[in-house]
């Protein structure tokens, strides 16, 4: 070296400009580089080369002077410090592993053992798992000095513990339930957050994982938002579908954009997937709310195409999903529904019941399924509980569901209901009747249980959405008492709960709706010959209303007896031979699907407006979507009205 620096010298004039001095700096760096790279190769014998560096020096490269240089002196130093071996494993190290008590673990500090410098923060992982599921513990270790003693080793060699012992450690000591304050825990976090960087995505993970929950309560917020940033920057390093799905699950919830990094990336891997990891990303949608559409439709894709087999459990996990999601899919449905069949005799009660409402919030009613349903309650029918019970008979009535053996079920129905009605809570009891009186199937002393004051008077005076949806339900009931059970002789609503409040008609208007509104006008000449969007007091609004006389043609309806009305209206009775039109819209939610049958609740609309002595003229979705004009859609009108009169005068 002394030799190169002579022949440097010896070739500059000693009186060199500044411009000179500085290539002869910056040739001497290079030449130094390249004496560098030729050194270890011409080592002494018995100079090891990748000589054994403790984590220490990994953590303090990023400041050290050399790292300054550009070049292959800091890019060696760099090198040599990544490519470090673990230690052997030593007899401590099977003897912290085997440890089952947290006495065989603090009597190490005093055994004379060589503790390095993971074995300390390795001791503090093992407690923490020895006492996962005895807190009463954790207090008392709180006051042994050789803890205390152990917390500062750890505390000392901080530095030198490897990326994975100490994001373990970190979870340890929340596990451990340290203060917040406490110096050696803020120790462990400080030097997390300093290593972020340089952590492995799977690190990142596993902390997140681990740790969310316990940051959250404890205080670590900064922390926890740095994790989370970390996190979301680097989502491009997942390849594992398992850490993907694991994440969405526990760590998705806690940041916006992240669970949209995630979604994305599990829609990348989702090929790779098998049915567990597809339900369980299907139960973390559900459980969050979150309709990532492309996302479900791959999922869809998957569950159709791929033949693989699917448990019970998995099956009754998807139906969950798709209808908490409310995902209309009618080939994946078709597979439950198929794949259930078979499990329906070892179901339980309880999975019966969860699997009839989720069918019945995807709106899909599966005959020889549902009929499956039906016998399994009859095979049960001293042990099934009367909570079960009632979510099988709200499916069946969701659906209009009306089962082959329908004497049979219901007399069960209404022979667990007997004693046990009055002892559900009061919301339940009015949609268990509500449910028998779109089904046909109420009987008096159901009708007479939810009627009497005792138990309306509560709803009638709740201003909640949920008691709104109870009242509306026991308006339903009452006009099921009153149009369909002439026997029945009360209680009834007190006539001021009749009256129809503005949130019934405190609604957004479709575009079917406003094309039917505008037709009949036209039809009619002005609005003074019908009505439109005519609340009653069976809790139904009409869309229409019409009276035509016994030549066919318009009367104004504000002049005539309107006894539906609350309070009803009018002082001139019907003239002979009159006829009062109700025209009722079917959008496309009313129906079941990928069928033509509406759901129970329509159906019971649809009962009581014809019990009230209306003609119903049903405008359904599907064909005014065929008519083009508006000559066809009045055409289609009148045909309606014509067939709705002729049905009549035939009967």
């Amino acid at each position: 070296m002394k030799g190169l620096w002579d022949h440097l010298l010896a070739v500059v004039p000693a009186c060199a400009p500044p411009v000179m001095a500085a290539r002869l700096v910056k040739r001497c760096a290079c030449l130094l580089r390249e004496a560098s790279l030729v050194a270890p190769a011409v080592a002494p014998v018995g100079r090891l080369r990748f000589t054994q560096v403790t984590p220490r020096t990994l953590t303090s490269s990023a400041t050290s002077p050399s790292s300054h240089f550009p070049g292959s002196l800091s890019g060696l130093s760099e090198k040599e410090q990544v490519f470090t071996t673990r230690p052997e494993q030593q007899e401590v190290d099977q003897l912290i592993q085997k440890a089952t008590r947290p006495e065989e673990l603090l009597e190490l500090l005093d055994g004379g053992h060589c503790l390095q410098e993971n074995h300390a923060a390795l001791m503090l992982i093992q407690l923490s798992r020895l006492l996962s599921d005895k807190p009463e513990y954790k207090a008392l270790l709180m006051q042994d000095a050789r803890f205390q003693r152990l917390l500062q080793l750890v505390d000392g060699q901080i530095a030198s513990v490897w990326h994975g012992p100490l994001v373990r450690l970190l979870r340890s000591l929340y596990a451990l339930a340290l203060p917040a304050a406490c110096k050696e825990l803020q120790s462990v976090e400080q030097e997390v957050r300093w290593r972020m960087r340089r952590l492995k995505y799977k690190h990142l993970a596993f902390l997140a994982e681990s740790s969310a929950t316990y940051m959250q309560e404890r205080g670590s917020q900064e922390l926890l938002a740095e994790l989370l940033v970390h996190l979301e920057r680097r989502w491009a390093e997942i390849e594992d579908g398992r850490m993907v799905v694991a994440m969405m699950a526990k760590t998705g919830p806690l940041s916006e954009p992240l669970m949209n990094r995630l979604e994305d990336k599990c829609l990348e891997l989702v090929e790779q997937f098998g049915p567990d990891e597809l339900r369980k990303v299907l139960v973390t949608l559900a459980t969050q709310n979150r309709r990532c559409v492309p996302l479900l439709r791959a999922i869809s894709y998957h569950l159709v195409q791929k033949p693989f087999p699917l448990t019970k459990g998995i099956l009754l996990d998807l139906a969950y999903a798709y209808g908490k999601l409310g995902f209309q899919q009618p080939q994946v449905f078709q597979r439950l529904a198929a794949d259930l069949l078979p499990h329906t005799p070892r179901l339980t009660s309880g999975e019966v019941a969860r699997c009839a409402k989720s069918f019945a919030l995807l709106k899909w009613l599966s005959g020889p399924l549902f009929e499956a349903f039906v016998q399994h309650v009859l095979d049960r029918a001293q042990t099934i509980p009367v909570p079960h019970l009632c979510n099988v008979l709200l499916a069946f009535a969701h659906l209009n569901f009306h089962p082959e053996r329908e004497d049979q079920f219901f007399s069960l129905v209404h022979e667990k209901l007997g004693s046990a009605l009055m002892g559900l809570h009061p919301a339940l009891q009015v949609d268990v009747v509500w449910a028998l009186c779109v089904l046909q199937q109420v009987q008096e002393a159901e009708l007479q249980a939810v009627l009497h004051p005792d138990l309306h008077t509560r709803f009638l005076e709740g201003g909640s959405p949920k008691d709104q949806s109870t009242f509306q339900k026991l308006l339903h009931i009452n006009a099921s008492a009153q149009l369909e059970h002439p026997e029945y002789t009360g209680p009834h609503l007190p006539a001021s709960a009749l009256v129809p409040r503005l949130s019934a008609l405190d609604r957004k208007v479709t575009p079917l709706q406003k094309e039917l509104q505008d037709t009949l006008k036209g039809l009619l000449e002005g609005s003074s010959r019908g009505s439109f969007m005519v609340p009653t007091q069976y809790g139904w609004v009409l869309d229409a209303e019409v009276l035509l006389d016994s030549e066919s043609q318009f009367l104004p309806p504000r002049d005539f007896v309107a006894p539906h009305l609350a309070p009803p209206s009018g002082s001139q009775p019907l003239p002979p031979g009159a006829k009062r039109l109700a025209f009722l819209r079917w959008e496309f939610p009313n129906y079941g699907s990928r069928s033509r049958d509406l759901l129970g609740r329509f159906a019971l609309a649809r009962r009581h407006v014809q019990a009230a002595g209306f003609l119903v003229v049903d405008v359904p979705y599907y064909e005014w979507l065929e008519l083009r004009s508006e000559w066809q859609k009045g055409a289609y009108l009148k045909d309606k009205m014509r067939k709705a009169v002729a049905e009549e005068l035939a009967k």
